[in-house]
């Protein structure tokens, strides 16, 4: 974890970018939406990050190769906060639940396109010979 100059037990976003294997520009595109902030600021301006803001942008990453959108993640989010805050609705765990059923169908499709890709790999394979010409 990086030093910082306010509180301990914070990130800077260059420590959190490593982490999550983001970019500090998407890190920032992030705060400036709204999607993720920082919880803290340092005395410098600088973006400090806790453990819990590094768990959401994990999620959020986990999100991008199924092709959720910004709005579904921030969705997504606003839910996992309703289901972890006091009082949580049944309406907030109906959600989750939607939320893992299309995860799960969203990953069948990309097992079926990475499936389809392998078929045409094998058959320029085919088609280009053991010497590969």
């Amino acid at each position: 974890m990086e030093p910082t100059d306010d509180r301990e037990g914070t990130m800077h976003i260059g420590a959190v970018a490593e982490r999550t294997a983001l970019s500090l520009r998407t890190l920032r595109h992030y705060d400036e939406i709204g999607l993720v902030s920082p919880s803290e600021r340092s005395s410098g301006g600088f973006r400090l990050y806790t453990e819990a803001d590094v768990e959401r942008i994990l999620l959020i990453r986990r999100m991008k190769p199924l092709d959720y959108s910004l709005q579904q993640m921030r969705e997504l989010l606003e839910v996992t906060d309703a289901i972890s805050g006091p009082g949580s609705s049944d309406a907030a765990r109906d959600r989750l639940r939607e939320f893992a059923q299309e995860a799960a169908e969203r990953r069948e499709a990309l097992e079926r396109k990475v499936a389809m890709a392998d078929e045409f790999l094998a058959r320029l394979r085919e088609l280009t010979g053991p010497d590969g010409g």
